[in-house]
């Protein structure tokens, strides 16, 4: 049994220890917070593996630089002195044409397909009955759960994500889909304005609550019997030809580099809990608390999955490739009656999904660093362009109330400037990363996870992960 290290507690890092643990490996995650409270709490939980696409897009192009340098842009790009930020930005534009994106497109088929099935995976839970996510994901038409949507205030603006799907069935992957009038839309998705003209209903989808989901997902590693480790940053990755050696600095007190975390303690989800300190294997044999562990922790194998932040531990081993925050904003409101399914405004590029009681509203792509603080003037344009689209609550007894706003959060995707994400070994046989998923880390993380355990365990690298070589 080998021992792996997986740095990072997101969807990514904990279905790979999850997939990891299945195929017998001994395995300790570390998180410098709280794990599952960084870029994967705050997603909109879409699981639409049918439309996962490479961000660097041609509609990119037509916003102009004057637009993406407005604060209130969906797509957002800082005027500033930043020469990574600027390279980075340069070569994501120079892959935001219709050839490169199609030859991305075919590549992100392979994991696509693998969505789903990890999903169900983690909810059977392992080989021995134990580690099931008891969160559900839910499907339309299951549950009272109502199809995806995508809403349009001008059924011109529709002909886009039309174009996008045929480009997508082109590509090898079709996409089944409906159009919908402005009135089939409200029946679905109910609060919906009359501004709303069209729509079209995407099928073969899915969705969660990322929060919950996420937090199932922790239990349910430790249950498999991993050992998870959380207040500890790794500061340093070291090979010394036979096994790795991590660096750890203590006491990060949850306070993640990426700013990922909310702006509230989500109950039960108290950041920076851990203190450095074992919080749970799940194993009979050990405690569910120990003793700080020494400042080098010593294994046979590491996957880095840290986001954003990933290049500066794999840089020496030959990822050359950068990957930046697209840094996401959202909250969440109170809706009557309440949405059974998402809702995706693909004009205002607003994405929206019920959470238990509240209705969690998303959107902005902020090429900024991740460190940067939390900026109210992103939630301020979100607002501005979703008040038109949903009846207004107080006044009219329907629709949502964007004032009663919590959760209001900011976290950092990890992006590449190809699209692709990085999932696979390094120039060390002992180092492997799995990163750079953009906007569908939620959708891909468990298929990400249960590949590389594979590549891990056994040596051979899936068919589907050779696009995503992080030595290309």
């Amino acid at each position: 049994m080998a021992h792996v290290l997986v740095v990072g507690g997101g969807v990514v890092g904990l279905s790979t220890a999850w997939f990891l643990r299945e195929r017998g490996e001994d395995v300790t995650v570390l998180d410098a917070g709280r794990a599952g409270m960084g870029a994967s709490y705050g997603n909109a939980g879409w699981l639409t593996p049918g439309i996962s696409t490479p961000l660097p897009d041609p509609a990119i192009l037509a916003y102009g630089f004057k637009a993406v340098a407005s604060p209130s842009s969906p797509v957002y790009m800082p005027i500033s002195f930043d020469p990574e930020l600027w390279g980075f930005l340069l070569r994501f534009l120079r892959n935001s044409t219709s050839s490169r994106w199609m030859t991305a497109m075919r590549s992100l088929i392979g994991i696509n397909v693998h969505a789903f099935d990890a999903f169900d995976a983690l909810a059977r839970g392992g080989s021995d009955g134990r580690g099931k996510v008891i969160v559900p994901t839910h499907v339309p038409g299951r549950d009272g759960a109502a199809p995806f949507v995508a809403a349009y205030t001008d059924v011109r603006h529709r002909a886009g994500l039309q174009h996008e799907f045929d480009q997508i069935d082109a590509a090898g992957q079709p996409v089944s889909y409906a159009l919908l009038d402005g009135d089939e839309v409200r029946e679905l998705v109910p609060g919906l304005s009359d501004a709303v003209t069209a729509g079209i209903r995407l099928d073969d989808t899915r969705f969660i609550d990322p929060p919950r989901w996420v937090a199932s997902l922790r239990e349910a590693v430790i249950e498999r019997g991993v050992e998870l480790v959380e207040d500890t940053e790794v500061v340093k990755i070291a090979d010394d030809g036979a096994r790795v050696r991590l660096s750890l600095r203590r006491g990060t007190g949850g306070a993640r580099a990426d700013a990922g975390a909310p702006r509230h303690e989500a109950a039960g989800m108290r950041v920076g809990e851990g203190g450095g300190e074992r919080v749970g294997t799940g194993r009979e044999d050990a405690p569910s608390a120990g003793p700080a562990e020494p400042d080098v922790l010593e294994g046979d194998a590491v996957v880095v999955a840290t986001g954003a932040l990933l290049g500066r531990l794999v840089r020496e081993f030959g990822v050359r490739t950068t990957v930046r925050a697209g840094r996401g904003y959202s909250f969440s409101v109170p809706a009557e009656p309440m949405p059974t399914g998402p809702v995706y405004f693909p004009y205002e590029r607003i994405a929206c999904t019920p959470l238990g009681e509240r209705f969690r509203v998303a959107g902005m792509m902020e090429f900024r660093r991740s460190v940067a603080p939390f900026d109210p003037r992103r939630v301020a344009a979100i607002v501005r362009a979703a008040r038109p689209l949903f009846r207004d609550l107080p006044t009219e007894g329907t629709g949502i109330d964007l004032e009663d706003r919590a959760d209001e959060w900011v976290g950092s995707r990890p992006c590449t400037p190809d699209g692709l994400p990085l999932i696979g070994r390094t120039r060390s046989p002992r180092v492997h990363v799995a990163g750079g998923h953009g906007m569908w880390g939620v959708t891909l993380g468990p298929a990400t996870g249960q590949l590389l355990a594979e590549l891990v365990t056994t040596g051979r690298r899936p068919e589907a992960l050779a696009p995503f070589d992080p030595l290309r």
